[in-house]
């Protein structure tokens, strides 16, 4: 009789299983540490100054909130959300929601490919050559590289975004204004591009993908209810941890490049390379290399899970086969969907004359524009008891996640409407 040989564990599933023991709130950091959290958090800095560091402090509660019933959802159920919806609202809304996924997962793996383009330009690099040498890296790790050795190699790379927190330290802030911007809300909504950043900043603290690969972490670890206690623990300092590096990116770039334009000077970042600047109180003319190397890891280990990510939850939402080391004719979906995210977000950045760093911030607000929408497909879910039983939410969560769901959503909009009627945000 042929010796049955153990089947090897997917890259996808190696992804699930550290995130696992790492923890949601370890997920939940490296969400806000991708390239488009970089680029919109150093924006909203850049920008806006301390004004904008008041909001992080409802995100948090909101993060702490979302994160927790993908959790629950995944320890109760034992399903992905993907699963969840197709159960529970059938095939038409599981199919809209899976093509908005793709697609949206699609522009942001081209933001990352945009990261390592802008990373390259540092090192006056073409993009030309370097995205396609990170499509090449990123095909090899997936399919040939020991997920623990790349795993190990990206948490130690992010380290670098320590320096941030060293960075906005040692360049000196006005720390009564920054307590001030932190705890007294402030509104301009006549200010061009302030409801951008808000939205923005939304989209990217409270991604909307990662509701789906989170629930998918839990599952896959084989977490069920005797779980929770802990798992509530990891969201809630994972969500302080992505908090407090967002905020430290904010006031990096409040203190440098937004002070210099108020003292008279006229930086303006129409490059992902213009915040290198911030980083010069720490590093002096190494900032711009530590910036690249942060970015540079952001883009390539975010263009990794990605595409990914979307192939195993779109498979998962349909019951397609979904394994990496299965051959093409046992699983055509998941390869179609991996190799089409991936080849089509390396693509874009190739275009000539495409605005890399407008292209990453519109993703961070498109993602908070379809964010209210997920929360509300959450929401019910959650809140069924033939599904959740006794973990239903509470009326106090289902009170936060529903003003979330308004607030969002009534920003959302504001700034959809202030596209056709700019007017409204002072255009």
């Amino acid at each position: 009789m042929a010796e049955i040989l153990p089947r090897r564990r997917s890259p996808w599933r190696s992804l699930l299983l550290i995130f696992g023991v790492l923890g949601p709130g370890f997920i939940t950091a490296s969400a806000g540490n991708d390239v488009g959290g970089i680029a919109q958090y150093s924006q909203a800095g850049a920008q806006f100054g301390y004004s904008l560091l008041w909001l992080l402090i409802p995100l948090a509660v909101a993060l702490v909130i979302v994160q927790e019933m993908a959790t629950r959802m995944g320890c109760v159920t034992g399903k992905g959300l993907a699963a969840l919806l197709r159960e529970t609202f059938g095939v038409r809304v599981s199919f809209l929601a899976m093509l908005l996924l793709f697609l949206i997962n699609t522009l942001l793996t081209a933001t990352e490919f945009a990261g390592v383009a802008a990373a390259a330009e540092i090192f006056h690099v073409s993009r030309y050559l370097a995205v396609p040498a990170a499509l090449i890296v990123v095909f090899f790790f997936v399919l040939k590289f020991d997920n623990k050795v790349v795993e190990r190699t990206f948490v130690i790379l992010s380290l670098i975004y320590i320096s941030y927190i060293a960075s906005a330290i040692l360049s000196h802030p006005n720390w009564s204004e920054v307590a001030r911007g932190a705890l007294v809300p402030s509104f301009h909504l006549q200010t061009v591009g302030w409801m951008a950043a808000v939205v923005g900043l939304i989209g990217t603290t409270i991604s909307p993908y990662m509701q789906f690969f989170l629930q998918s972490a839990v599952v896959e670890k084989g977490s069920r209810t005797e779980s929770l206690p802990f798992a509530r623990i990891d969201v809630i300092n994972g969500s302080i941890l992505a908090i407090a590096l967002a905020g430290f990116m904010i006031i990096a770039n409040a203190s440098t490049i937004y002070l210099a334009n108020s003292h008279g000077a006229h930086i303006v970042a129409t490059q992902a390379s213009d915040f290198a600047i911030a980083l010069r109180p720490l590093a002096g003319e190494f900032a711009a290399t530590i910036f690249a190397l942060g970015i540079l890891n952001a883009g390539i280990f975010t263009a990794t899970v990605l595409p990914l990510s979307t192939s195993y939850i779109v498979c998962e939402a349909f019951g397609f086969e979904a394994a990496i080391d299965r051959k093409f004719e046992e699983a055509p979906v998941f390869f179609t969907l991996f190799a089409a995210g991936l080849l089509i977000g390396a693509a874009v950045v190739l275009v000539p004359h495409i605005p890399l760093l407008q292209m990453v911030l519109f993703a961070q607000v498109l993602q908070g524009v379809l964010l209210p929408a997920e929360l509300v497909l959450m929401l019910i879910v959650i809140n069924r008891k033939q599904i959740m039983g006794d973990y239903t939410n509470k009326p106090w969560v289902n009170a936060i996640a529903w003003t979330t769901v308004v607030v969002v959503g009534t920003l959302s909009v504001i700034y959809v409407a202030g596209q056709f009627f700019p007017a409204l945000l002072g255009g």
